[in-house]
C-alpha cells in the first residue's frame, strides 16, 4: 500500500504514456506498411531501409539534439514529449512488422480494390485493416513492453518527478539515502505487473500474429 502510495503518480504517468504511444506507433507503421508492400514505387526500398536505419541508432547518441528538438517544441519535461518520443523511435519496428505481414496479404485483393474504384484510404479502411489484427496485436504488445519499461528517455525528456515514469520513478525510490525493502518490492512488483498481465492475456495473439508473418524476414 506504501509502495502504490509513492508510485501512483508516476504509474499513472506511465499509464497516459504508454496508450496513447502505442496506438499511435502501430497506426503509423501499419500505414507505412501498407504503402511499402502494396503501393510500391521507385525508391521504395530505399525508404524502407532508411526507416529501419533509425532502430539502430543508439539513444545515447541523439540525446541533446532530442533535448533541443522538445524544447524548440515546448514538450520538453512532459508526458506529451515523451510520447512523442516513443512514437517516432516506435515506427521503425512497427513497419517492420506491418510490412512483412502485409507482404502475405493477396495483392490481387488489392488489385481487384482499384478496378472496383476504391482509393488508397478506402482500401486500407475496407480491406487491409480488417485483415491487420495479428499484425496490430504484435506491434502493440512490442511497443506496450518497450515502452514501459524503458528507463533512459523516461529519465532525459522528464527532469520533473511530478512526469516521470514509473520506471524513473523506481530508481529514485532505489537510490534514496533510507532502503525500505518493503516499498521498494512492492514497488517493483507493481512495475512489473502490467506487461506480465499483457503476455499472459493476450499472449496468444502475439504467437499467433508472428505464426502469420508479422516479423518474417
Amino acid at each position: 500500500k506504501g509502495g502504490f502510495r509513492g508510485l501512483s503518480g508516476s504509474f499513472f504517468n506511465s499509464v497516459l504514456l504508454v496508450i496513447p504511444a502505442t496506438i499511435i506507433s502501430a497506426l503509423f507503421g501499419s500505414l507505412n506498411g501498407y504503402v511499402l508492400a502494396k503501393w510500391r514505387f521507385y525508391g521504395s526500398d530505399l525508404i524502407f531501409t532508411m526507416i529501419l536505419f533509425g532502430m539502430f541508432i543508439p539513444y545515447q547518441s541523439i540525446i541533446i539534439p532530442l533535448v533541443l528538438t522538445l524544447q524548440k517544441l515546448h514538450v520538453y519535461g512532459t508526458v506529451p514529449g515523451l510520447i512523442l518520443v516513443h512514437v517516432i523511435y516506435g515506427i521503425p519496428i512497427s513497419t517492420l512488422i506491418f510490412r512483412n505481414y502485409y507482404i502475405t496479404v493477396p495483392t490481387e485483393m488489392v488489385e481487384a480494390s482499384k478496378i472496383d474504384g476504391a482509393n488508397f484510404l478506402g482500401i486500407y479502411r475496407w480491406v487491409i485493416f480488417p485483415l491487420s489484427m495479428p499484425g496490430f496485436a504484435v506491434a502493440m504488445i512490442w511497443q506496450f513492453t518497450s515502452i514501459w519499461n524503458d528507463f533512459l528517455f523516461g529519465l532525459i525528456v522528464t527532469p520533473n518527478p511530478a512526469s516521470q515514469p514509473i520506471t524513473v520513478a523506481l530508481n529514485n525510490l532505489a537510490g534514496s539515502y533510507i532502503v525500505q525493502w518493503n516499498v521498494q518490492i512492492a514497488g517493483a512488483l507493481i512495475t512489473a505487473l502490467p506487461p506480465i498481465l499483457v503476455y499472459v492475456f493476450l499472449g496468444r495473439f502475439f504467437l499467433k500474429g508472428l505464426m502469420q508473418g508479422s516479423l518474417k524476414g
